[in-house]
């Protein structure tokens, strides 16, 4: 019985110690996943505004501003948007994480860029992920048409 409350404890703490974001501080010129080069980024309001105009993107690098990054393991982020808006980041096949202290960084992501609808209950589970309260969960209740990009690799620039 001992052992067996043992490695139930050891279990649950592993479990428990892989659901925080990977320590580290995000400098220039660490990368994430697949290894990213700066070559052929383009910015990604550029982007947005042809995938608004019908482009498609099915393989592109851009750059961008973090302002969000999930606190609970650091599997998605957040993109500023020239107007204001976001756009959804999340790691292809959940493969890789990144540090909090990305947040404010400007990166380059390999990856998959598109225009999705995002049901109420992920927008819920991101809601809570970020720790938002519960009167803002309760307002969540339309899906939202947004920018979601499935990155592949990301590299900090500055």
């Amino acid at each position: 019985m001992k052992k067996f409350l043992l490695t139930l404890f050891v279990a649950g703490f592993g479990f428990i110690a892989n659901a925080q974001p990977p320590e580290g501080e995000a400098k220039p010129g660490e990368w994430y996943g697949d290894k990213v080069t700066t070559e052929g980024a383009v910015n990604l309001t550029d982007v947005v505004a042809k995938l608004n105009g019908g482009a498609e993107f099915p393989e592109v690098k851009i750059q961008a501003k973090i302002v969000e990054v999930c606190p609970k393991k650091g599997c998605w982020l957040k993109l500023e948007l020239a107007n204001g808006e976001t756009a959804m980041v999340k790691m292809k096949d959940y493969g890789f994480f990144l540090p909090l202290a990305a947040k404010g960084k400007t990166v380059i992501i390999d990856g998959k860029v598109e225009l999705k609808t995002t049901s109420v209950a992920e927008l819920k589970h991101y809601a809570e992920d970020a720790k938002k309260s519960k009167e803002e969960i309760d307002a969540i209740t339309q899906p939202v048409k947004e920018v979601k990009v499935l990155a592949k690799g990301i590299v900090v620039v500055k």
